[in-house]
This record gives C-alpha cells, structure tokens and sequence, in this order.
C-alpha cells in the first residue's frame, strides 16, 4: 500500500480507512514538506476523504513548512465545499502563511471568484497586508474587487444575509463603502496587528510511530523535572526530536516483570486521535535494568501545571470548556477500545497541553500491571467506589466519568481540590466519609448540572462520555 500522503492525494477512501483503523497511525503527522494528510485531501479537491479526517479529529488550521493551512490550498485551488466544510469546523479565515498571504489572498490571486465572497461571508478581511504590502484587494481581479467592496459592509455585520440575497436575487452595488457599517478598507499592516506571537501548530514527525524498540544508547538526559513515587520524568532527545522520558521505579525486577512490560508497552502507541498522547517507545536502561518510556514533549507540559503553576496562559471559561472537550473526546474514543485500556488514572496530571492548547490524555501515565497493585496516588480524582472495591470489581467507564467531572470542577474553579488534606486523608474522607467537591456560587448553570450528573452517586446513573461530548460542543458554541 502507498504512504497514507498518496492515498489522500489520490482520494483513496477504503485504503484511508483502513489506515485510520490502525491505532499507531497518526492522522496528523506531516510528510517531508509539513504537509498532513488533510492538507492533501483539501489541496486535491477530495471531499469524502475530507469528511473522515475531519471526522476523526484531523487539525484544521495546522500548517505545513510554509505555513499555509488546509484552508488556504482548497481556497486556492477552488474547492468550495471544502472551504465550507473547514469554516464550519472553525477554520481560521485570517491565518497567515509565511509571506503573509491568508486563504482570501490565494482566492483573489486564482480568481476563485466565490470562494472568495464565501470567505468574506465568514469573517475574512479584504484589508490584511501580506509581508509585501499588498490586501487581497490587490491580488483581486477589478470586477471581484468591486463586489468584495460592496459585500464586506454587510456580510460582516449578518452573514446570514446571504441567504436572503440569494432568494431574492439582491445585487450589492460596488459603490457601497465597506467602511460604512463593517469592515475597513483602511490597510493593516501584516506584523503590527495580525502577528499572534503564539506558537503555531505543525504536523507531528510521523517518524515517531515507526518502532517501539528504543536502542537506550541514542537517548539523552537533558534535565530532571521531577520525581514521585512511580519514577523519575527527564527532557530528554531522542532522534533529533525533544522528548519526555520516563524512568520507571519497580522493585525486584524480574523476568517475568520484563516480560509483562514488553508486551504491555506496545498497547500504548495510541497515534490516532488528536486527544491521545501516545507511548512513542519504551526500553530497558543498563546496567540495572529499568523500564524507560518516552512521550512526546508537551511544551505546556500538563494541565495541572497550566491550572495551578504560575503559567503565562489563562484559563477563561472559554478555554475551560474547550479542555474539557478535548478530554471527553479523548475518554470517549479510549473506552471504544477493545480491550479497554483499565490501569488509566484520569486527572489533571495525566492530561497533557499541546502547543497549540489542546488537551491530550497521557499513555505514559497508565500504570503497568507489576507496578504497585492497589495504589492510589491521586486519589482526589477517584470514584468513591473505585477506592472501596477491587479493580476487577469495578465498572471503569462510570469511574472515569466521576474523574471528569473532579476535572470539570478544577477547570471552572482554579483550584485544587482538596489542597488542604493528605491523599491518605483524601482517599478515606471521600471513601468513607462522603467528602465531595463543593461547587462554589458563580459557576455556569449548565456546567454546574453537567457536573453534577457525571457525579452521580450511583455509578450505573452516570452517563458515558459519547453522550456529554455534543453537550460540551453546544457549551463551546455559546
């Protein structure tokens, strides 16, 4: 089978299905130019294969080496039902490449005449400056200038006007003045208002996903970030690429233990899903054999850290209720699994931000089956349930959602919860004692009855999380 770039490129659905299915594929890693797989399907005009991508989490606005997004090679190349689909996911209409240049820029250019007004419909601006001066305005064809004129006034104010228009057959004359009741026709110049100054998002080095076996000679310690009960956590390189490795504590090491972790490890390469951080590899380090995984480096590092350690970036409600879809996505997916990952401790820990501040639940903090059965170190997070009974005694989907609504509270609250006891004090209060968060004055409506329904005391009542994804996306929405 050719390389899933080939596929896309030639609008070969059953072959990206299959390739989708596989759980160590990437959908979002790029190929030697930084092109994804969604930045094929959009540039070739492969609408079904768009669809799938999308569908199973494909980035919308990552950029290639050149920084152009999918959105500005369907712009360029005429695409229409694509540029609508990608508005539609939140494509941004404004995104710069390299040279300045925005999706609208690349359809004035080609003369894609209403792929243009369609852009302008949704919010992209006639007045951006690329690197050389130059608006799409300039870039137009004079009798598509005119008409983005007369349609910026309006469209930017109701953009469901067009529809309107559209019935009624209602031409815009060109001599009305964009700056009238919407957008400038003054120039905006490229770096001065439109540089965002954050870190941009990239395809993923499909290299990565090639081999779980990692010769421990070609790692390097670049420097210790912590250490608690189960290991100690490096930056380290691997490859050419920044990485987190992982130094597992486990007493009486064993054959049989080795054993476990060679065949348990590889069940953790999850590359699929934009809301999965995958095991990249894993190793034994001489002389004394210890377990070592890596990850990929998160430079947020983990949702605790961004929630309560003094990071540049703020949590606004908006952010928060984007957090907790990325995570709902990335349980619901997790739990389709067969078998179902069960040794995965849900917590703000375990949950890692990308560079672009998407939430992506951590496989390197499942726990492996030698490593202390029973233990709790994060005990805050747990279901009541979960630390009364068994593992094998216990329903882990309904635990899991108990666990997402604790985060659901710690990212409308700030807080930490319980900051104030011992986990060993913690896991008794709340097994035994009925300890629970309490939901402070203030706290949306709707949040605050999502959350207390993923809490429900009885875990049968609890509901899964396919079921509370649209309900966050409608809160997203707001």
């Amino acid at each position: 089978m050719d390389d899933i770039f080939t596929q896309c490129r030639e609008g070969n659905a059953v072959a990206v299905r299959l390739w989708l299915d596989n759980t160590e594929n990437d959908l979002n890693q790029g190929d030697d130019h930084g092109f994804s797989p969604l930045h094929w399907a959009c540039r070739e005009g492969r609408s079904s294969v768009v669809d799938m991508l999308i569908m199973r989490g494909a980035r919308i606005n990552v950029m290639n080496r050149g920084d152009d997004t999918p959105l500005h090679l369907a712009a360029s190349h005429g695409h229409r039902d694509i540029v609508g689909k990608l508005i539609q996911c939140k494509a941004d209409t404004n995104n710069a490449n390299e040279h300045g240049n925005t999706p609208l820029h690349y359809a004035c250019f080609w003369g894609q005449d209403l792929v243009a007004e369609d852009l302008v419909i949704n919010g992209a601006q006639v007045s951006i400056c690329n690197k050389y001066g130059e608006t799409p305005l300039d870039k137009a064809k004079p009798h598509l200038r005119e008409a983005l004129k007369g349609m910026s006034w309006l469209f930017c104010v109701r953009p469901d006007f067009m529809h309107l228009i559209n019935a009624c057959g209602v031409f815009i004359p060109a001599s009305e003045k964009a700056e009238k009741l919407g957008q400038s026709l003054t120039k905006v110049p490229f770096k001065d208002s439109f540089w965002k100054g954050t870190t941009r998002t990239r395809p993923r080095n499909g290299t990565l996903n090639k081999s779980a076996g990692i010769d421990y000679k070609q790692l390097s310690f670049l420097s210790k970030i912590n250490e608690n009960q189960s290991g100690e956590l490096w930056h380290g390189r691997w490859q050419g690429n920044d990485v987190v490795v992982k130094v597992l504590k486990v007493r009486d090491w064993s054959t049989r233990k080795s054993r476990d972790f060679n065949e348990e490890y590889p069940k953790l390469r999850i590359f699929s899903h934009p809301n999965v951080l995958p095991m990249l590899g894993a190793c034994q380090s001489p002389p004394a054999p210890h377990p070592v995984i890596i990850t990929h480096w998160m430079p947020y590092g983990s949702l605790y850290n961004v929630l309560h350690e003094g990071t540049n970036f703020v949590v606004d409600q908006t952010q928060a209720v984007k957090f907790a879809l990325d995570i709902a996505c990335g349980m619901a997916f997790l739990h389709t699994l067969e078998p179902m990952i069960s040794r995965h401790s849900l917590n703000s820990k375990s949950v890692m931000i990308d560079e672009d501040m998407t939430a992506r639940i951590s496989m390197s903090d499942v726990k492996f089956s030698f490593q202390c059965p029973g233990r709790m170190y994060s005990p805050a997070w747990v279901a009541p349930e979960a630390l009364q009974k068994k593992p094998e005694d216990i329903n882990r989907r309904s635990a899991d959602m108990w666990s997402f609504a604790v985060l659901l509270w710690e990212l409308v609250t700030r807080e930490v919860p319980f900051a104030d006891l011992s986990n060993m004090e913690i896991g008794m209060k709340v097994a035994l004692e009925g300890l629970r968060p309490t939901i402070p004055p203030g706290i949306s409506p709707h949040i605050c009855k999502l959350m207390k329904i993923c809490m429900n005391e009885d875990p049968a009542k609890r509901p899964k999380f396919d079921m509370i994804v649209p309900i966050l996306e409608k809160m997203q929405d707001k």
